[in-house]
């Protein structure tokens, strides 16, 4: 049992094992579309560390190492993007348009859902920005005052879903578009999103790719007003 547990206190046991489930979830997907690639590596993985008591902080020293290159995997979205700026620029203003209303109906959204549900302001300042990517999402939840690491997951979550039925609920409501996908995606699932539709198109990704960094910037200041409201 010692020498198992000398095993997974190793950073590799972490990054071993991320990368063999989403392998096998790769596999899965191929067979199985509806099956989403993230949702089985992380199911995979909780499963794993319960069945064999593994603590999280013994798979985190991996993981970190993971984590660490969603940075690169990010700025490298700039490649795809460079690529679709000759046929976005006619259509410059429709794309940040489109941010600007997603945006604004994602924090309305927000705030509407825990209204119905009266959730306390605590978790309703966590969600607001649910739909910009992670990092910002859990600063912003931070600034609001509300709780950082639930503003993490609430983004995570809102990312998964979208990714898994964003681009079916586009095709059922008739957008065709690489360009209307593409922003719609980036703006309300962020990077999660954007790794989906750049297997589709890489210009949905490059479109997708900027309307996620936009959103990060028009996000904050929208909830500025939002904020006061509430």
């Amino acid at each position: 049992m010692s020498g198992l547990s000398l095993l997974w206190e190793q950073p590799l046991f972490g990054i071993a094992a991320t990368v063999i489930f989403y392998s096998a979830a790769q596999l899965l997907n191929r067979r199985f579309k509806w099956l989403h690639p993230l949702c089985i590596t992380a199911g995979g993985l909780i499963v794993l560390l319960l069945a064999c008591g593994i603590p999280y902080e013994s798979y985190k020293a991996g993981g970190d190492v993971i984590t660490f290159f969603l940075g690169p995997a990010t700025v490298a979205l700039a490649v795809p993007l460079y690529k679709a700026v000759k046929q976005m620029k006619g259509k410059l203003r429709a794309v940040i348009g489109g941010v600007i209303v997603g945006s604004t109906v994602g924090l309305l959204s927000a705030a509407l859902m825990m209204w119905l549900l009266r959730g306390s302001q605590d978790v309703l300042l966590s969600m607001l920005p649910k739909s910009v990517t992670a990092p910002v999402a859990i600063e912003l939840s931070r600034q609001l005052g509300g709780i950082p690491e639930l503003g993490g997951v609430f983004a995570v979550l809102t990312g998964l879903l979208g990714s898994m039925v964003g681009p079916m609920l586009l095709r059922l409501v008739k957008f065709r578009g690489d360009i209307a996908i593409g922003t719609a995606i980036g703006t309300a699932s962020h990077g999660i999103g954007t790794a989906r539709v750049l297997r589709d198109s890489e210009l949905q990704g490059g479109v997708s790719g900027f309307a996620m960094g936009l959103s990060c910037i028009v996000t904050p200041i929208l909830c500025i007003p939002i904020y006061w409201l509430i």
